[in-house]
């Protein structure tokens, strides 16, 4: 079966409701779009979801389907924008040295809100001062990789001393904050959110 192609590109929408919701269709964002004020109703895999020289203002990002390991908000400006819903593995802002094409150059994020999102192993590349982050049962690590020494000098449950401290100094340098969803966090880790949250409270580069 060929999927369905819908395209968004070289125009400028303004309060809008764009419904990205059919599984067998594949939507393309980009390029040269601008979205301002628009909603943004999105309930398809990663893999159906195309974002690329995209330039989003003050919109709304309900996602009804857990959006997984999706890199392409890199290539997108996000100025203003809130999200709801279930994100994981999910990149946001500019990566330096990710690719050369000039969509990479256009990432950027910056005065966005996650507080009705549920992260889990979300990076941030940019300035997280600007941003909202989700609270407990989610946290965030602010500067991971520069702070990966101090963190690794406590005791933490179960694996996560080896699994996962160890491995922030492996981040890309331009990662300035981490976000997880602290029950699958736990459950993965082999301990339990209350175990986790004690140490977690050790620190104020994590915010909960």
């Amino acid at each position: 079966m060929i999927a369905k192609k819908v395209f968004y590109e070289n125009k400028q929408l303004e309060h809008e409701r764009l419904e990205l919701t059919d599984k067998g269709t594949l939507y393309f964002l980009g390029r040269n779009l601008t979205l301002k004020n628009c909603t943004l109703v999105l309930k398809v895999a990663a893999s159906n979801l195309f974002i690329r020289d995209v330039r989003f203002t003050d919109c709304i990002f309900e996602v009804k389907q857990e959006l997984k390991n999706h890199q392409q908000w890199i290539r997108a400006s996000l100025k203003g924008c809130r999200f709801k819903g279930r994100l994981s593995g999910c990149d946001f802002g500019h990566w330096p040295g990710y690719g050369k094409e000039p969509e990479y150059q256009l990432g950027s994020i910056e005065d966005c809100d996650f507080s009705e999102a549920r992260l889990d192993g979300c990076r941030f590349h940019g300035d997280p001062r600007t941003l909202r982050f989700p609270k407990w049962p989610c946290f965030t690590f602010l500067d991971p990789v520069g702070k990966s020494r101090e963190l690794s000098t406590v005791q933490w449950p179960g694996n996560i001393g080896p699994v996962v401290i160890e491995d922030l100094a492996s981040y890309p340098p331009s990662t300035t904050a981490l976000t997880w969803f602290a029950p699958d966090f736990a459950k993965r880790s082999g301990c339990t959110p209350e175990e986790l949250k004690a140490v977690i409270e050790q620190f104020d580069c994590i915010v909960y």
